[in-house]
């Protein structure tokens, strides 16, 4: 069954006569194709692929599933939607409530004569849970991002800056076939390791300071995710201590993880290894987020995550410790949900590694 079909299946589920996708990442999953301008429409009797002249020849050699049509001047895009919606008598049509636009909705509203219906959850729904394929594409850019952060790992030294580094896991994840970052690069060094989130800059790398990479790349679509915190010189008796114990944590949230419990019990095994320790207060953020065409999807292993972790949701697992203005440990592996267990993608090690 293609994607198209799965589609239609929460149509019916729905009592939704077609849908009208407009965001990159649900298109690039309906049609196996990403393009920026246009619409995809899949209806109950036919699936459309909108585009212009810019990705026509494109789509016409990598779209699955649907038919290609070319709007420009003559015919634009709105009329080929009026159209369509029209000649397939469609009552109530689905739209993606979270990312389209007020204005957008009030266009559509205006040229088309059936009801709107919210119909975000058919591709929150859908893509939860990873088919074989999805989960290869990760696994592949998992393994690109590796490839780099191995190469990156014989050049650290003190004096380095922190923009650097980040550059260096750029260049090379390209170099082994990355598409882009699945996100900007969180690399910092010394006392600003404290910030989750911290962005990369001048600071220069010290005999002594932890370093944490957090980084991923895109293959096939196909986001990777994975932090690494290493020391660099040598390691002091705390710094040992807390990367000891943020470790645990993560082995202790990825023994609990598996298909058919709420993400919220995968965090809380995890958190008590570090609130046991005496450190709760300095894991501030959720233990996991789901990622895949999205960096952040759902479901999620957080405190808050009442929803069911499916079978082939891929889940990150990245507990942290955080001593502000002093260090922060952050170790982060992706894993794949599957019944009674979970699959380790993330191979690199993960023992404290002092360059």
């Amino acid at each position: 069954m293609n994607n198209v079909e799965r589609i239609r299946q929460k149509l019916a589920e729905k009592d939704l006569d077609a849908v009208i996708i407009e965001n990159e990442k649900n298109q690039r999953y309906a049609a196996g194709f990403p393009f920026t301008d246009g619409s995809v429409i899949v209806a109950k009797d036919g699936a459309w692929l909108i585009t212009d002249s810019r990705y026509i020849e494109a789509a016409n050699l990598r779209a699955e599933g649907v038919t290609v049509l070319l709007y420009n001047k003559e015919k634009p895009l709105k009329a080929f939607i009026s159209e369509l919606v029209s000649d397939a008598g469609v009552n109530r049509l689905g739209i993606e409530e979270n990312s389209m636009s007020y204005g957008r909705w009030l266009a559509l509203k205006e040229q088309l004569s059936c009801e709107l219906v919210p119909a975000q959850y058919i591709f929150s729904d859908l893509r939860a849970s990873k088919s074989e394929e999805e989960i290869g594409y990760m696994k592949e850019a998992q393994a690109i991002s590796e490839a780099a952060l191995d190469e990156v790992l014989g050049i650290i030294r003190p004096g380095m800056t922190e923009s650097e580094i980040a550059a260096e896991l750029v260049y090379r994840m390209l170099r082994h076939g990355s598409e882009g970052n699945s996100f900007d690069p969180i690399v910092v060094a010394g006392a600003k390791t404290s910030m989750p989130h911290g962005v990369p800059g001048d600071n220069v790398v010290k005999d002594g300071d932890f370093l944490t990479m957090d980084f991923g790349c895109i293959r096939n679509g196909y986001c990777s995710d994975m932090t690494r915190t290493v020391a660099v010189g040598h390691a002091d008796d705390e710094m040992r201590k807390i990367y000891a114990i943020v470790l645990e944590a993560q082995l202790a949230g990825i023994a609990a993880s598996r298909a058919g419990i709420p993400g919220c019990e995968i965090d809380a095994a995890a958190r008590k290894v570090i609130c046991d320790a005496g450190y709760g207060e300095y894991f501030g953020h959720g233990y996991g987020h789901s990622l895949g065409l999205d960096i952040h999807e759902a479901p999620n292993a957080n405190p808050l995550g009442k929803a069911i972790m499916p079978v082939g949701a891929v889940v990150s697992a990245e507990p942290g410790i955080y001593l502000p203005g002093r260090f922060g440990v952050r170790i982060e592996d992706v894993v794949v949900m599957r019944e009674g267990g979970c699959e380790v993608i993330t191979k690199a090690p993960k023992q404290l590694i002092v360059l």
